[in-house]
């Protein structure tokens, strides 16, 4: 039932529905009956407008109709497609017994908004009920679990799934091998994924691919050996995660011969392709081969053109990266937040802070939410005063963000007050990172190292004590312990330089 306020609020809804209903008719010049059919046309024409949305909803209430299943699932869609999961949720559980598939339906839209935990809580309740869940329901359940994090929810899913029977189903085994690779239980993916019934191309993409997004790109790159080895063709989508997992790994020569093999096997070069290159050669170094391919490439895109401004910005060619950027708004391309990054990276680098202040004033006055700061521009500007030495203002602006300042945003403070020698401000913000992040060794390592370079040695002494300790037995130079410390840093540095040098090709940079 409806309470007497949600009525009077209801019937508004549904007179002003009607009146769009009218002037839907009126357009078309036939007369339109508050029918079954005339309500799916026009939730298929309003299927973007939420406003819209919920006036129908509200005519389908007076009218009887709402006990249509079929109007009411295709509007429960269009409401998680939107993202209104509040109002999805509440026509949710207004259902007299939902079918499998819309619970199906809130799960999955809680999982798309980035609501997991959401999604979680909706299949305890499915289950409470005695809902049966099918062979559609897991996938959206597990992918929840693993952006939860949890291992035990993991297990405790793959044991759910093991119960009802639906472990050789192939989207749920593909989603269970991704969730463990997520939680780096590799083992357990590999197990999976050797005993499914088929490895078709879906499967060996999805291995691949969330390997390279979760930091394991060398077994991305070997999964991509062992599917050419059993006899399984690579697509465009096997192709970028390739030369995305050459580009984390800096194997600038293996990735030209991964494209050079797609090319050869007519795979398919579209724009992401072409993308993924220029991320792979930004991320290796060779901005010359990038800018060479952003010129030649037929059609470029937003993604385009922020890989080639970032790839300028974080190999210390800020003034090509803004140089870029101003092309970029000359030619009409609309940035987004992924473009602004990097300009304020680049605006960083340079030590432009009035200019930095003005693209991130921007930023936060647009009604764009694709442009909107988030966590990383904050951290972003914080790295901008920092690093110019306005590190009070630094301070004070993160005391004033509209959103709870994160390891990463402190963090970039405490290295700018490294840089800046402010060991008064740097141990207060120290002190807020361990408690926030006291797992985290670099953050130990950074207020020891201020230590160190203003003479304190017995506050080094006493970060030992906290359980920050350099290993020094290995460094045989006849000098101090203190020295040692120092020299370390450096020592690893010129190590790798000669590894590289010895095993690299005369043809390819230093990464």
């Amino acid at each position: 039932m409806l309470s007497r306020e949600r009525s009077t609020k209801v019937f508004r809804l549904a007179l002003n529905f009607s009146s769009l209903l009218h002037a839907h008719g009126s357009s078309t010049g036939q007369s339109l009956p508050i029918t079954k059919q005339a309500l799916t046309t026009l939730l298929q024409s309003c299927s973007s407008h939420p406003s819209l949305l919920k006036q129908l909803h509200a005519l389908l209430l007076t009218t009887g109709l709402s006990i249509k299943n079929a109007l009411i699932t295709q509007l429960l869609t269009s409401l998680t497609l939107l993202g209104d999961m509040s109002y999805a949720r509440q026509l949710f559980d207004e259902m007299h017994k939902p079918r499998p598939f819309l619970w199906n339906t809130i799960m999955k839209g809680y999982v798309k908004n980035g609501i997991p935990d959401k999604a979680v809580s909706v299949y305890g309740k499915m289950r409470h009920l005695g809902v049966r869940p099918d062979p559609f329901t897991f996938p959206f359940v597990i992918k929840a679990c693993a952006e939860l994090a949890e291992l035990w929810a993991g297990l405790g899913m793959h044991g759910h799934v093991v119960k009802h029977g639906l472990e050789f189903v192939a989207a749920v085994r593909t989603e269970l091998m991704i969730m463990y690779v997520k939680f780096g239980e590799l083992g357990c993916a590999e197990f999976l994924f050797g005993s499914m019934v088929e490895r078709d191309l879906v499967a060996w993409n999805a291995l691949i691919a969330v390997c390279v997004q979760t930091g394991f790109s060398s077994k991305a790159l070997q999964s991509f050996r062992e599917m050419g080895m059993a006899g399984i063709k690579p697509d465009s989508v096997t192709i970028v995660s390739a030369l995305s997992a050459c580009g984390h790994l800096g194997c600038l020569e293996t990735g030209e011969e991964i494209y050079e093999f797609a090319r050869e096997e007519g795979i398919d070069s579209n724009i992401i392709v072409h993308n993924a290159r220029l991320d792979m050669y930004a991320k290796c170094g060779d901005m010359d081969k990038a800018m060479n391919l952003f010129d030649e490439m037929p059609q470029r895109n937003v993604i385009s053109w922020s890989t080639v401004i970032g790839g300028y910005a974080i190999n210390g060619e800020s003034e090509k990266a803004l140089a870029l950027f101003s092309r970029m708004k000359n030619q009409g391309e609309q940035p987004n937040y992924v473009t602004f990054l990097a300009v304020l990276s680049a605006c960083s680098h340079t030590g432009r802070v009035n200019e930095g202040w003005q693209y991130f004033n921007f930023m936060a006055q647009s009604d764009d939410k694709n442009i909107q700061p988030r966590k990383e521009h904050y951290a972003c500007m914080v790295d901008l005063l920092g690093r110019s030495g306005h590190l009070e203002e630094a301070y004070n602006f993160i005391k004033i963000m509209p959103i709870e300042a994160d390891p990463g945003i402190w963090g970039a403070l405490l290295g700018a007050c490294a840089i800046h020698q402010n060991i008064k401000l740097g141990q207060h913000v120290a002190d807020l990172l361990f408690e926030l992040a006291p797992e985290i060794a670099s953050y130990h390592v950074l207020l020891s190292n201020m230590y160190a370079a203003a003479g304190r040695w017995h506050c080094v002494e006493k970060m030992k004590s906290m359980g920050y300790i350099p290993e020094t037995d290995s460094v045989f130079h006849d000098v101090e312990d203190e020295e040692k410390e120092s020299t370390l840093s450096t020592h690893s540095e010129k190590l790798a330089i000669a590894f590289s040098l010895i095993n690299g090709s005369p043809k390819f940079p230093l990464e």
